[in-house]
């Protein structure tokens, strides 16, 4: 924690999502950054940042978006939301694994920030090869670290490539349709489904309550079902390549 800094976390009341009126009930002048997720990793619920972005400003803060759980299966439009920065990766909906990461920051936001981590990527004296010589770009480059990791770099692009042939609102589309039917196979089996009860409010994750989810996760997976778990929650989350049959048989070994 930087030495100065007072962080205000905001609870959720329901352990599904934030309502962006409680965000902005712990703003004041004094707050320099309002920060949330797109998606919540353990709910699967979308925030509306629009919402959060237009509060933040409204008490000169800015907004920063993680959206690791968003990026490749929810259409977004950064300059609409308003958002100030906006933060994924190639992991998960992307399908292009770990090791890379893709940062969007507001135009004219640029050169008003100093990262407090330098790469010599971010120098734009770089290729004078000078330990005296620092001086950041004076675009979106100053954000850059050091050289990338190559591999992760071509998975990442392979992984766009097929997201960008799909088509993000055709994925969206098909993603609703899977998450709508676990969802509502999971609630008719009288399992105590931790996502949002409102199909809009969905993205790609359905948290699935357990007394023991570490256990079954394990147990699926000796079944050829790869799922993970977040705190007392299993985590499904079916991508384009998933079928409805395969709701049928998760849900059949969970109430099993």
């Amino acid at each position: 924690m930087k030495e100065g800094v007072k962080t205000t976390f905001v609870p959720s009341l329901d352990r599904v999502t934030v309502p962006p009126e409680r965000f902005e009930e712990a703003l004041d002048p004094s707050t320099a950054l309002v920060a949330t997720s797109h998606v919540y990793y353990a709910s699967g619920a979308i925030q509306d940042i629009a919402r959060v972005a237009s509060a933040a400003h409204r008490h000169g803060s800015l907004a920063v978006i993680d959206a690791y759980h968003a990026t490749g299966q929810l259409p977004t439009d950064v300059h609409a939301a308003g958002v100030d920065a906006y933060v994924t990766g190639g992991l998960k909906w992307l399908l292009g694994g770990t090791g890379i990461a893709f940062l969007y920051v507001r135009r004219d936001l640029v050169p008003e920030l100093t990262p407090q981590i330098a790469g010599w990527f971010g120098n734009a004296r770089q290729w004078e090869f000078s330990p005296q010589a620092f001086e950041f770009h004076g675009d979106a480059r100053r954000f850059e670290l050091g050289t990338p990791a190559m591999a992760a770099v071509y998975a990442a692009s392979a992984g766009l490539d097929l997201v960008l042939e799909l088509g993000v609102d055709r994925l969206r589309a098909r993603q609703t349709e899977l998450v709508n039917d676990l969802w509502d196979r999971a609630t008719d089996a009288g399992l105590d489904v931790k996502t949002p009860p409102n199909p809009e409010e969905r993205a790609g994750i359905v948290m699935v309550r357990r007394d023991d989810p570490a256990k079954d996760v394990r147990a699926l997976a000796l079944e050829g079902i790869v799922v993970d778990y977040r705190h007392d929650r299993v985590r499904i989350s079916p991508y384009f390549y998933n079928i409805p049959e395969d709701h049928e048989k998760i849900l059949e070994a969970l109430t099993r």
